[in-house]
């Protein structure tokens, strides 16, 4: 199979743009449109009150963020103009760029940015740990605000530079200050596109328009910083209800990109006229949660045996099936980010380690307790994982019963605590953007909240011990030795189980320049030829 892989874009799927204001006023002959087939449907506009993906990328569009990761996942300033720490590493200070305006035309203030960073570490778990270490978080002047800290937090730049759920977007003031826990009624934002109120149709279409405002940073274009140059006039964003009829539509040159398609559709658009496809750099991470809260995975022994029973190879093959398009790599941070390491990890091996797997059940006492898997069938993401951990569980010897649901009825069973016979459950799954795992604070996977926290429900002082560690250093090779160590101990006591990585694929039509190098798919920098 041969595929376009230069550049990238982003997890299982993204897709929108802009934020309210008035159309922009083109003639249809002078007009460049770009119509795009997006993941899902765009229902909810809020970045900040949901996780959702879809909901994500149409932040991307409309609005800016203070710092941004590029290619090589390392924070640089987008609003920001410069910054400077203190000596003793407790008072940050920011000094916000020239030519910064929202979609409204009202400029962009130091009070727009605190407001805005306020709201947002209000729901996200980075940030409320970061606002926790927080002393003061004041504006200076128009331009100039401070973070001064009454406990050391080294990951105050990684931290405004999050770029997956949840973003720390910049909004007016005005809209900042809506309740963290309500949904935002005005979507104005100072980035690239503008979304176009009047012509969004929740969950079919979403409209947006150049933001001929906007003044992007002299810098080439790298991941999700540099410079933002919207290409074309306008985007629209189609929900299709299948990637069966988008295909379709894109063979036939009635849209122009397929945003993200499955592994069986990548065979089938590979050498079609007019079609190119595109590997992407962005990539998603299937991952394995046990149940601790139940037996038989409150012991410890039981989960490292269901570790040892897992290949990453076995999974990646029945989901994915083409090697070109996976990786295996037990790096709990993700692959090739900069705190990847293989430490502690025993599941990556191409042949499972089923002998070891039983003596572990059997140090365990394990007794033949019923294991309930959760499939759910209609993900295409995920549809594999679950038929491969009954095989796998049956072989080293456990009582497994597979429930299948859609994939509504499946986040609805993950969230119940009951045992398995009043309709709990003991493995379940997620499949995850790699963006959403790069950091000990932000990866879910790695809650340490027990019944308080992610579902799995995974208690550990030691870890969150670790992790208030890590959040402390400044360090890069601290940070680094400190990750390694928390990875570690999240195998030992399996926190959770990666099960592969593969990237992200994309088409796109000939005319159409190729995605940008992003790990969110993003619609500046492309232009329609």
């Amino acid at each position: 199979m041969k595929i376009n892989a230069g550049l990238t874009g982003v997890l299982a799927g993204l897709g929108l743009l802009g934020a309210f204001g008035a159309p922009l006023q083109v003639s249809a002959q002078e007009t460049t449109t770009l119509k795009v087939v997006g993941h899902a449907a765009l229902k909810m506009l809020d970045p900040i009150t949901t996780t959702a993906y879809i909901t994500r990328n149409h932040g991307y569009f409309i609005y800016d963020t203070l710092f941004a990761v590029d290619a090589n996942f390392e924070p640089q300033p987008q609003m920001v103009k410069d910054w400077s720490v203190s000596d003793d590493g407790m008072t940050y200070t920011f000094t916000l760029r020239d030519g910064l305006a929202f979609h409204d035309g009202a400029p962009v203030t130091a009070e727009d940015a605190v407001a805005s960073v306020r709201r947002w570490a209000a729901r996200d778990l980075t940030g409320i740990r970061m606002m926790k270490a927080a002393k003061e978080f004041v504006t200076v002047d128009d331009k100039t605000f401070r973070l001064v800290l009454s406990e050391p937090f080294g990951a105050v730049i990684d931290a405004l530079a999050k770029p997956s759920s949840l973003v720390p977007f910049i909004m007016p003031k005005r809209i900042a200050e809506t309740s963290p826990t309500e949904q935002i009624r005005e979507y104005i934002g100072s980035g690239p596109f503008r979304f176009v109120a009047d012509e969004f149709q929740p969950g079919v279409k979403a409209v947006y328009v150049r933001n001929e405002a906007y003044v992007p940073r002299d810098e080439a274009p790298s991941g999700l910083a540099g410079g933002k140059v919207a290409k074309v006039d306008r985007v629209e964003y189609l929900s299709f209800p299948d990637q069966q009829t988008a295909a379709n539509a894109l063979t036939k040159g009635e849209v122009d990109i397929l945003e993200n398609i499955y592994a069986d559709t990548v065979g089938q658009l590979t050498g079609v006229d007019g079609v190119e496809v595109q590997k992407l750099k962005s990539s998603n991470v299937p991952t394995m949660r046990l149940n601790w809260l139940q037996p038989p995975f409150d012991n410890v022994k039981v989960r490292q045996a269901v570790l040892h029973a897992i290949s990453q190879t076995d999974f990646m093959d029945a989901q994915i099936g083409d090697p070109e398009l996976y990786t295996i790599c037990g790096a709990m941070f993700g692959c090739g980010t900069p705190l990847a390491t293989e430490e502690g990890a025993v599941q990556t091996a191409v042949t499972p380690d089923f002998e070891g797997a039983k003596a572990l059940l059997k140090d365990a006492g394990y007794k033949g307790e019923k294991v309930v898997v959760l499939h759910p069938t209609d993900l295409a993401s995920l549809s594999a994982v679950a038929p491969m951990t009954v095989q796998a569980l049956r072989q080293i010897g456990m009582n497994v019963e597979m429930q299948s649901m859609d994939w509504a009825t499946f986040l609805q069973r993950r969230n119940k605590k009951d045992p398995v016979d009043q309709g709990g459950w003991s493995v379940a799954y997620g499949n995850w953007n790699m963006l959403d795992l790069t950091s000990p604070l932000s990866n879910l996977n790695l809650d340490t909240r027990g019944s308080n926290g992610y579902v799995g429900w995974s208690e550990d002082k030691t870890l969150a011990t670790l992790k208030d560690e890590f959040a402390a250093a400044s360090d890069p090779a601290e940070k680094k030795r400190l990750a390694a160590a928390i990875q570690k101990r999240a195998y030992e006591l399996v926190f959770y189980i990666p099960l592969g990585t593969y990237a992200n694929v994309s088409a796109h039509r000939a005319g159409v320049d190729p995605l940008i190098d992003s790990p969110v798919q993003v619609y500046w920098g492309i232009a329609k030829h």
